[in-house]
Formats: structure tokens, C-alpha cells, sequence
């Protein structure tokens, strides 16, 4: 037999204390007034936050050499010839006063020239502007609900399209709905359609011409310069004229600076190389197996001036396409290869 079991009494129990899953923060205390403390951002080794790029390094600015030493040339050369230009005229007089009379009249002429020539390119180059200009106001139109410069953008439109014979019925519907439209969109794509219509058909017939004349004469020429001189004279007359059938008469310095925006364009855009990997590319590995090397080069040539013709479109149209379909190099390859066949 077991002993008597002990009576139940009752103990205190003390509840464990909980652990902190994360370690207690320290209270703030005071700190001396010496101690700098890092901010987060700027302390290398929290890694949270990228370092900030150094700053560019100053550019050294010397005296522009080339600038002073061409300043100094032209204006010796300019001196020069003034003084040739008065020992010719006093020698004149030496000779016959009638001479000398005669050697002023002609200089003043030349002076008058000159005048005339810097007036005229300042004339077209504030024309090309005028294009690029009123290109950002028709965009910046097309984004106001209000109509108000949208009519702005028009009215130069109509302005600028007034000496060209083909827009005449367009300024004529235009005219007869004014005042029916009130959307900024439906006034710049009734312009687009009527003002620039005709003449976009005619840019794409003088491409197109272009490009036929281009690849016919690269294919029967038996030298590479040929081609080159060539093509580089057919694309300058080209983007005259369509600079011209847009309203625009640059001079020399504004088809210097229009060539040199075609080429930036196309340098942009992407252009088309020459090769015969290209050929088989556009015309296919069916036709241009039978094509002739010659033939396919001619091609490839007329199909470069009718991409330098839409750049030229591009940058001379006084509308960005929208209402209308802006042409590519398929339109033109059909009838170019044609041409040539």
C-alpha cells in the first residue's frame, strides 16, 4: 500500500515576460554640439540610394584662334581690295577722266549687285522660316479645342497658297464653308485636304519624274562619277522644285541650308544603301536574279532620289500629314522598275 497522498495546495506562478522579436530602440540622448551626423542619403554604407554623379568638368575656355585669325584675314583682304580698287580708279583718271567716271558707275553697279544678291537670300531664308514656323503653329492648333488659331493657321495658308493656280477651288471651298466649322482638327484637315491636296499630287509627279530620269541615265552611264555628279544634280533641282510648288523660293544660302536639313532627315529617318543585297531585298530574289547589275544599280539610284524627294516633302510641306497619306518608297518602285524595264 502506497502513502497517503499529499493535499493540493496552491503556488504563485510568475508569467514569463515576453522577448522583443526586434531589438528595443535607444532612447535619444544628447549629443555633444561638435558631433556631425551622416544623413541616410549620403552615408556609404547603407546602400539605399545611388551615389550622385560628379559633376561635368569645366570646360577650358581658350581665345577662339581660328575665329580671330579669319576675322583678321578677311579684313586685310577686304583692305587690299579696296585700296587696289582706288589705285585702279585714280589710274583711270590719270589716263582719261572719262575712264574714270566709267570704272565708278561699274563699281556702283557691282555694290548694287551685291545688295540685290543679300537681300534676296535674306528673303528666302525668311520664307523657309516661315514654313517651319507656321508647321509648329498648325501642331500647336491642332492640340487648342479653340478654333481661333486654327483660322490663324489658315488664313496664312490661303496667303501663302494665293499665286498657286491648282489651289484655286480649294481657297474657293474653304471660303464657302467658313464659319460652318468649329473643330480646330476638322478646319486644319478641310485646309489639308483642299489647300494641299493638288499640290502634294504634284511633288509626287516631280518625284517621280526625277526618280525615272535618275535611274534611266545611272543605268546607261558607263562611269561611277557620272552617276554620282548625276544624281547629286538631279536631287538639288528636285528639291528646289518642290520648295517651289510649296509656296517657297529659297536662293543660294537657303538651298545650301534646305540640303543640309534633307540630309540630317534622312540621316534620321534612314536611308536606303546601295548593294546588291538591297536590290534583292526591294525587288525580290525572284526579279532580281534577272535583272542586270547596271539595271539594279539604276534602280537603287532612283529609288535613293525619291527618298531624298519625301524627305524634302517633309520638311517643305507647310501641314504635317494627317488627313492625308504621307507617301513612302513603295509608291514610286513600281513604276521606276517599270521604267527601267
Amino acid at each position: 500500500m502506497s502513502k497517503d497522498p499529499r493535499k493540493p495546495q496552491s503556488f504563485a506562478v510568475d508569467e514569463p515576460k515576453a522577448v522583443d522579436a526586434e531589438p528595443r530602440m535607444r532612447r535619444p540622448g544628447a549629443f555633444d554640439a561638435g558631433v556631425m551626423l551622416t544623413p541616410d542619403e549620403l552615408d556609404p554604407f547603407l546602400g539605399t540610394t545611388e551615389t550622385p554623379p560628379l559633376p561635368p568638368a569645366p570646360r577650358r575656355r581658350g581665345l577662339p584662334l581660328l575665329q580671330i585669325f579669319l576675322g583678321a584675314l578677311g579684313t586685310l583682304l577686304s583692305v587690299a581690295f579696296g585700296l587696289w580698287l582706288d589705285g585702279l580708279i585714280t589710274s583711270l583718271f590719270v589716263r582719261a577722266d572719262w575712264l574714270g567716271y566709267a570704272a565708278i558707275a561699274i563699281t556702283a553697279l557691282g555694290v548694287l549687285a551685291l545688295l540685290g544678291m543679300v537681300c534676296r537670300e535674306w528673303i528666302g531664308m525668311r520664307r523657309l522660316s516661315a514654313i517651319q514656323a507656321l508647321r509648329s503653329e498648325a501642331e500647336a492648333a491642332a492640340k487648342d479645342r479653340k478654333p481661333g488659331p486654327a483660322r490663324a493657321v489658315i488664313d496664312k495658308l490661303v496667303k501663302l497658297s494665293a499665286t498657286m493656280p491648282e489651289t484655286a477651288a480649294g481657297r474657293a471651298a474653304i471660303a464657302r464653308t467658313e464659319g460652318e466649322i468649329i473643330d480646330a482638327e476638322g478646319l486644319l484637315s478641310l485646309a489639308e485636304i483642299e489647300l494641299l491636296g493638288p499640290t502634294d499630287r504634284k511633288v509626287r509627279l516631280l518625284i517621280l519624274n526625277a526618280s525615272k530620269r535618275v535611274s534611266v541615265v545611272t543605268a546607261v552611264s558607263p562611269r561611277a562619277l557620272v552617276d554620282l555628279g548625276y544624281v547629286l544634280f538631279e536631287s538639288a533641282r528636285l528639291v528646289r522644285t518642290i520648295a517651289e510648288a510649296y509656296g517657297t523660293r529659297p536662293g543660294r544660302l537657303g538651298m545650301f541650308r534646305l540640303f543640309r536639313g534633307v540630309i540630317a532627315h534622312l540621316a534620321v529617318t534612314g536611308s536606303i544603301a546601295a548593294g546588291d543585297s538591297l536590290v534583292q531585298q526591294i525587288l525580290g530574289h525572284g526579279l532580281a536574279s534577272k535583272l542586270s547589275a547596271r539595271l539594279g544599280e539604276g534602280v537603287v539610284n532612283g529609288l535613293m532620289t525619291a527618298r531624298i524627294g519625301i524627305a524634302a516633302m517633309d520638311l517643305l510641306r507647310p501641314l504635317p500629314f494627317k488627313a492625308l497619306r504621307r507617301p513612302g518608297i513603295g509608291d514610286f518602285l513600281g513604276d521606276i522598275a517599270s521604267g527601267n524595264g
